[in-house]
């Protein structure tokens, strides 16, 4: 699958008028040269386009990760490393304190997983895909990573309705009973995706990813360098992850390496275990 980039230009009259109104160029331009997607059907249709072009890659970056523990806030700021094989399968690495995998995460088609070993923290969390609804509970989820790069096929059309909101192509799901789940806001220029919000059962968007600075990566394919998780928490506070990819690069993967990245490994030697719910909650597992 081949989709290509929109071009677009401001032309010769446009650029006097902002010249003489003394507008942003860029504000103007999202707003009036690119109209944007008339119906969901076709917005998820060049969404899912990008996702057909996906290919597999690794990267090299940094990750700011803010947390609490026991009602303070603790900050770590690291180094990360990720593999990505599309569609399903991607891990996330964070060296701290001198341990290579302080911070594991991933998914293959099955499952996901999240282990940390972090001062106070000695936690491990998995849950099974064909189980989860809403992404409750991790802030460094696969799940999240795998929207982030846009590798993941948006379907059931049904529940998508399209909205304009500026620069942005507004894309909103909804459940059986109309309930809003998620929402995407499309650059309406590249028709890159720059923020997804995941909402909860009290219609709040529990779960804020920012997206910025894409690179291409191979024909039709851009991910992003730049991607911010927000959890909001009514009693703890908020919660971020930034994560920063200095080097990103296509890669092909042997199956040793599948095997080894991709496969959930067994949690031995963390205090807690935990399993995701379907309702997604966690419930500790006897060790």
């Amino acid at each position: 699958m081949n989709c290509k980039q929109p071009k677009f230009q401001i032309l010769p009259v446009a650029a006097v008028i902002l010249i003489i109104a003394g507008c942003n160029p860029q504000t103007q331009q999202n707003s009036f040269l690119c109209p944007g997607k008339k119906s969901a059907v076709e917005a998820l249709s060049t969404l899912n386009c990008h996702s057909g072009n996906a290919v597999s890659l690794k990267a090299n970056g940094q990750c700011r990760l803010h947390y609490y523990t026991n009602q303070k806030l603790q900050k770590e700021n690291f180094p990360v490393k990720l593999w990505l094989n599309p569609p399903s399968e991607i891990y996330l690495q964070g060296d701290v304190a001198f341990d290579p995998r302080a911070i594991a995460a991933g998914s293959n088609e099955n499952e996901f997983w999240l282990a940390i070993k972090l001062k106070e923290i000695s936690t491990y969390w998995c849950g099974i895909w064909s189980e989860q609804v809403y992404p409750k509970g991790l802030g460094i989820n696969p799940k999240l990573l795998l929207e982030a790069f846009g590798v993941t096929e948006l379907d059931n059309e049904q529940y998508w309705s399209l909205a304009n909101a500026g620069s942005f192509d507004v894309l909103t799901k909804r459940s059986d009973e109309g309930m809003v789940i998620e929402k995407l806001y499309v650059n309406k220029c590249d028709y890159l995706v720059r923020r997804i919000e995941y909402f909860d059962a009290g219609h709040h968007a529990g779960l804020v990813v920012e997206l910025d600075k894409y690179k291409e990566i191979s024909e039709g394919f851009f991910a992003p360098t730049v991607i911010k998780i927000v959890r909001h928490q009514e009693q703890k506070g908020e919660e971020t992850v930034r994560i920063i990819l200095g080097s990103v690069k296509q890669a092909v993967f042997s199956d040793k390496q599948q095997n080894i990245l991709f496969n959930r490994p067994e949690p031995r030697g963390f205090k807690h275990i935990y399993k995701i719910a379907e309702d997604g909650n966690v419930i500790e597992q006897p060790q």
